[in-house]
């Protein structure tokens, strides 16, 4: 690999790297933080192009990386900011769609590689789906290198025109506490965290199930509560905490209180590891998932997941959970019932889980691979 470091005042001089994330979810922002520390780590210099309010939460700042306010609108202004941030860049490296549509406009005309990484792939219907096709071939024939953090996304990118589509290697990040840093898989003292959190949220004496992520329509929280009604008549009742925001908590409320259900909303969460530390069993009821980090949380702190086998979730987790067809409340509740039944069969996955997170690459293995790929796009070519 071509030197980076800047030590040498006669040396090569760093690889200048601009990251662009859109506002993005915590996923993908999670993973440009860890990128942007991993990366300045090694003498590459970052500049991470994103929303005030997403150098807030994540403080990329704090990696010692450069952070430029670049609203996630694709007009003219914030194109144009985009634009001079990558002006003097070697390589620009993109994150979600809508930021490397937007990366692609700003490098118009120029030969600065780009690298995009696609998250997720996000679902629309009517009008607004077409658009989103129109983007994502736009964006994969223009990039020198798409990663998809998902066998399906790697196809994806292959069937809309990408020269060179590969799966990308997306360790887990670790997020920042205030007590110092903490693995999101939950160490600590899980004996201490979990009666405390357990207490908290009002599983005392009851098995406790988890979920964890956006109200929104894609999520399958439906299908959830369709699935809670069958677990009513469990003595003791099971109580079911989904840790989460968005457009369709008032309607998700209602339903819980109509149908008197054993579920308990309680909003965006920071504090999801030690949640998961405290629980019987963790849900996803997804319709769509690339590499939940949700369920890769569960997996480290050897919680058995029950999981929707849809998108890149199979092979994430390979035998390590118990997967049930997306949309499908009987399978779901059967499926919960039968784990809350069986110590065993939990145990087996726990020991699973521990296995198949093994396999999975650390974020130094991201880097990485990040680097060599970066290695490939900037390296100077041999004269003919």
């Amino acid at each position: 690999m071509s030197p980076v470091s800047s030590n040498a005042p006669h040396g090569p001089r760093p690889l200048r790297t601009v990251q662009v994330l859109g506002g993005g979810n915590a996923g993908s922002s999670a993973h440009v933080r860890s990128l942007a520390d991993g990366l300045v780590a090694r003498g590459v210099r970052v500049t991470v192009c994103a929303p005030a309010e997403a150098d807030r939460t994540h403080d990329f700042s704090g990696t010692g990386a450069d952070h430029v306010h670049v609203p996630r609108s694709s007009d003219p202004v914030s194109v144009a900011a985009l634009r001079t941030a990558c002006a003097h860049a070697d390589l620009v490296h993109a994150h979600g769609l809508h930021a490397s549509f937007r990366a692609v406009l700003a490098l118009g005309g120029r030969t600065t590689p780009l690298v995009v990484t696609w998250h997720d792939r996000p679902h629309e219907r009517g009008p607004r789906a077409q658009l989103l096709r129109v983007l994502e071939r736009r964006v994969a024939k223009t990039a020198a290198v798409v990663l998809g953090t998902s066998p399906d996304l790697v196809d994806l990118a292959r069937r809309t025109g990408a020269r060179d589509a590969r799966l990308a290697a997306v360790g887990l990040p670790r997020r920042r506490r205030s007590g110092g840093l903490l693995d999101v898989v939950g160490h600590g003292d899980p004996d201490r965290l979990r009666p405390k959190a357990r207490a908290e949220l009002g599983a005392i004496g009851r098995p406790l199930l988890l979920a964890a992520g956006p109200l929104d329509r894609h999520r399958g929280h439906d299908v959830l509560l369709d699935a809670a009604r069958a677990w009513r008549d469990l003595d003791p009742v099971p109580l079911v905490v989904v840790a989460g925001e968005g457009p369709l908590r008032p309607a998700l409320q209602r339903r819980i209180e109509d149908e008197e259900l054993p579920v308990r909303l309680i909003g965006r969460r920071e504090d999801v590891p030690e949640l998961l530390a405290a629980a019987d069993l963790a849900l996803l009821t997804s319709g769509r998932e690339s590499r939940s980090a949700f369920a890769q949380e569960a997996l480290h702190a050897r919680v058995p997941l029950v999981a929707t086998r849809v998108g890149g979730t199979p092979d994430l987790v390979g035998d390590a959970a118990e997967l049930v067809p997306y949309g499908d409340p009987a399978a779901l509740a059967d499926t919960v019932l039968r784990l809350l039944a069986d110590p065993e069969r939990c145990e087996l996955l726990r020991e699973r889980g521990t296995r198949q997170t093994a396999t999975w690459p650390t974020e130094d293995q991201t880097v990485a691979q990040v680097l060599s790929v970066y290695d490939e796009l900037t390296r100077p070519r041999p004269l003919p």
